[in-house]
């Protein structure tokens, strides 16, 4: 059984920082991909960033670039996002996710992933 735990998020002030971390557990397979999307009520997931870890292959959201940085940690089966310069746009319910294709079958071909964690609130105030 696949088991996303996430931790971090809340609140901070525009221009602060936060930092998400997610831990998996029960993967069979050792290649998947993980990172994390974000969404808000009534509104369609936005991706936010994406490791594959068959490559490191990391893709991210346009909205993001240049600000957030996702990293692994393979010892603990871990993955952290970085997120700078953090703006009101920015609040949304994060959710960490998992699947075993490639990043961009759920960036670009918007396929479900199998997994996720059960979300964590980020909110930045003016």
């Amino acid at each position: 059984q696949v088991q996303l735990v996430e931790s971090g998020g809340g609140l901070v002030q525009a221009g602060g920082s936060l930092r998400l971390s997610c831990v998996a557990s029960g993967f069979t397979h050792p290649v998947y991909a993980i990172g994390w999307f974000r969404q808000v009520s009534g509104k369609e997931r936005e991706e936010v960033s994406c490791y594959f870890t068959g490559d490191g292959e990391t893709l991210y959201g346009d909205s993001v670039k240049g600000r957030f940085t996702i990293s692994r940690d393979n010892a603990k089966n871990a993955v952290y996002l970085q997120m700078n310069s953090l703006t009101t746009e920015d609040t949304a319910v994060y959710y960490c996710a998992a699947g075993l294709l490639r990043c961009g079958s759920y960036y670009y071909s918007r396929y479900p992933y199998e997994y996720r964690s059960q979300g964590t609130q980020v909110t930045v105030s003016s």
